[in-house]
């Protein structure tokens, strides 16, 4: 998908933010990604209030394939096509997966600082007990 129709896509729902992600851009709003739209079209986060709404237009969750397996990714659906030529419909659905987006980074755990990148204080230096040099050990061998 092209930036600029991206762009026109979200005219009535309001400003959004596009971030390089993967084979297209991540889509964010009040601060909130909530959607992505890659070569295979429009992709939006979803929860249990709004996927019976996606199922019910014969939409399918997004997946994409490693080396080994297909990946199903079922908190984000494809955007029914039909939504592309209908910006304020459009509109609503953005709303909603806006919704499923901060409904599930309200269920996340906070994040611990973790050992590795907690501030450490330095260790205290022990100080070495001095070692006498060549020259001095020379010295004392000869006075002996």
């Amino acid at each position: 998908m092209d930036r600029d129709f991206i762009l026109e896509l979200f005219s009535e729902f309001g400003p959004v933010t596009l971030r390089r992600m993967f084979s297209g851009y991540g889509v964010t709003a009040d601060g909130v990604n909530f959607a992505m739209a890659l070569r295979g079209g429009l992709i939006f986060r979803v929860d249990e209030q709004s996927v019976a709404k996606y199922e019910a237009e014969g939409s399918k969750p997004f997946q994409y394939d490693t080396k080994s397996k297909t990946v199903v990714v079922k908190s984000y659906w494809q955007v029914p096509e039909r939504l592309y030529d209908d910006p304020e419909e459009l509109a609503i659905w953005a709303r909603q997966a806006v919704g499923a987006a901060q409904r599930a980074a309200a269920k996340k755990p906070k994040k611990r600082k973790s050992a590795k990148t907690a501030v450490r204080t330095p260790a205290r230096k022990v100080a070495k007990p001095k070692t006498k040099s060549k020259k001095a050990l020379r010295k004392k061998r000869q006075a002996t």
